[in-house]
């Protein structure tokens, strides 16, 4: 299960669809016997946590909606990408069916300065566009024919990749079913690809612990 602070306070996890009422049971044995109030559930002794589906799930507006829902098998399309790097994929249910993985070098930054400095830059500028192309190519490949019978998008990687990849007009329909999150995945490898199928069949959940009055004087 992984953790992530949350802004504002709190932390975020990440539940597999198929733990969820053990989740929840555990919950209620760590908080006390809780209540529900939508899609969050308040422990007795004021510990909260907040569920939100999954992509491509359908809507919920009770836990036990939401719990069905992201078991629910669908098609989701995977777009990692990271300076030069890109993994592009479809996943049925909890399986990676289709994958496609490259790499293109691109040079990293150097200090400035120096005669060679625009020159340098200008081939990092190429380097990075060739990459951006090819994974627009890739990813049209795979996702483009399957596009309308996929649930959602999800991306990770680089936001800056990502956006950029996903802005050539021939992606618009993929581009389209982007969901809001992006994972955070390090530089794209299948086994990277095959992990983040885990992660974006996930169920994201707020976690605010009870707030305790600090000890009078």
């Amino acid at each position: 299960m992984v953790e992530r602070a949350a802004a504002g306070g709190g932390k975020w996890v990440d539940v597999a669809p198929e733990r969820l009422p053990r989740w929840l049971e555990n919950f209620g044995a760590r908080h006390g016997a809780y209540t529900e109030d939508g899609l969050t559930v308040i422990g007795a002794d004021g510990a909260s946590a907040t569920l939100q589906s999954p992509p491509g799930a359908g809507p919920a507006l009770t836990v036990a909606e939401l719990i069905v829902q992201a078991r629910a098998p669908r098609r989701l399309g995977l777009l990692l990408a990271r300076k030069g790097a890109v993994a592009v994929g479809i996943a049925d249910g909890d399986e990676l069916v289709v994958s496609k993985v490259d790499r293109n070098y691109v040079q990293g930054r150097t200090a400035a300065g120096g005669w060679s400095q625009q020159r340098f830059a200008r081939r990092r500028d190429n380097q990075a566009k060739a990459a951006a192309s090819d994974a627009v190519g890739i990813a049209g490949r795979i996702l483009l024919p399957e596009v309308r019978s996929l649930a959602a998008l999800v991306a990770g990687g680089d936001r800056s990749a990502v956006d950029a990849i996903l802005a050539a007009p021939q992606l618009a329909a993929v581009a389209a079913l982007r969901t809001g999150r992006l994972l955070d995945v390090p530089e794209p490898r299948h086994a990277v690809l095959v992990s983040a199928v885990a992660a974006a069949r996930a169920v994201p959940i707020l976690i605010r612990e009870p707030v305790t009055e600090p000890p009078r004087p």
